[in-house]
């Protein structure tokens, strides 16, 4: 079983990589700013898992849980981050900078 799972994360990898490799450079941030509702969806995923890890006393799955929650909430916060950059690209600049 453990076998088949570090296969599905290789390959995962794998396509991930190739995936974004793929994707021009020019919608980079779009779409990071689209993947934000999934990321937030491994959010409550790894919230979960760490709190029936705590329920059953493991831990290192308390620990992994936490770590997946702390990297979660990175991504997420990240991807909002270069979201509101990217909108302030489209924002119209203020006249009184404009005349400086």
């Amino acid at each position: 079983m453990d076998i088949m799972l570090i296969f599905v994360f290789v390959i995962a990898a794998f396509l991930g990589l190739e995936l974004i490799a793929k994707v021009p450079s020019q919608l980079h941030t779009p779409l990071m700013s689209g993947t934000n509702a999934i990321s937030g969806i491994t959010v409550v995923g790894a919230i979960s898992i760490t709190a029936a890890a705590v329920k059953i006393g493991g831990k290192v799955g308390a620990v992994l849980g936490f770590l997946a929650i702390v990297f979660a909430t990175i991504n997420v916060i990240g991807g909002y981050m270069v979201t509101d950059r990217m909108l302030g690209m489209f924002k119209k600049k203020d006249d009184s900078k404009a005349g400086k």
